[in-house]
């Protein structure tokens, strides 16, 4: 053991007095019994060159009269910068819709979808410009006309039409263009400017192509044909309209 010298403070080696507030001092006889606290003062003196060797390269030492690094203003206004676009990063980055959020999508309604609903209550034109309602028209024949004029297949319409049941042909706009005649049936040319048929049905116009609808007494639909191609598409059910 080390012996302190005669007031405490000092070394039996004739070491000059160390400061009061220090304590009492002893100093070992065998060196390796300050080993490990050695080995700890190492390991604070390395991390303490590493930090300073960072600072360093970083330009963020204090300049001569302790005014603040150059470069730790930049330093914070990069940190900002990087949140901000990460941030933004993250509003606008596109994410897949939940499963509530999900678009529903609506299909065409088909033929079958159509059949049994009644026929809206709408009021076209005619070629005097006067409100017609195409309900009051019923049992008809209705052929869109506003993407073909297809004459061959409203000659058919109104060659086969039962007695007492109307052939209209119905087209966009306020033009109204004279139709056809037949010894059985009345063709009513008629005009939709509002599109309130199409609307309804949601079958989009095809070009080349009319649309039929069969309605009976009661205004209810009884068969629709997106794309009227031949009279054979409705004749079985044209024939049960004069029933």
């Amino acid at each position: 053991m080390g012996m302190p010298d005669a007031e405490g403070q000092g070394s039996a080696d004739g070491l000059p007095g160390l400061p009061p507030e220090w304590g009492r001092i002893v100093v070992p006889d065998d060196p390796s019994a300050l080993a490990e606290e050695a080995a700890r003062v190492r390991r604070e003196l390395r991390r303490q060159a590493n930090q300073t060797r960072w600072r360093r390269r970083l330009g963020l030492l204090p300049r001569p009269g302790g005014r603040p690094p150059l470069r730790l203003p930049l330093l914070v206004l990069l940190v900002t910068l990087l949140i901000t676009l990460a941030g933004l990063f993250a509003v606008t980055w596109p994410r897949s819709p939940r499963g509530g959020d999900r678009p529903t999508v609506v299909p065409y309604p088909t033929a079958t979808d159509l059949s049994g609903r009644a026929l809206p209550a709408l009021d076209l034109v005619d070629a005097g410009n006067s409100a017609v309602s195409l309900r009051g028209l019923t049992p008809a024949v209705i052929i869109l006309v506003d993407a073909c004029p297809c004459p061959e297949r409203v000659a058919e319409a109104a060659a086969l039409a039962p007695p007492g049941v109307t052939v209209v042909t119905v087209e966009g706009g306020r033009t109204v263009h004279a139709t056809p005649a037949s010894a059985t049936a009345t063709v009513r040319p008629l005009a939709d400017p509002a599109g309130g048929l199409r609307t309804f049905l949601r079958l989009p116009a095809q070009p080349g192509a009319a649309t039929a609808l069969l309605v009976d007494r009661a205004g209810v639909l009884v068969r629709v044909v997106p794309e009227l191609r031949s009279a054979e598409d409705y004749r079985a059910d044209l024939a049960r309209l004069g029933t």
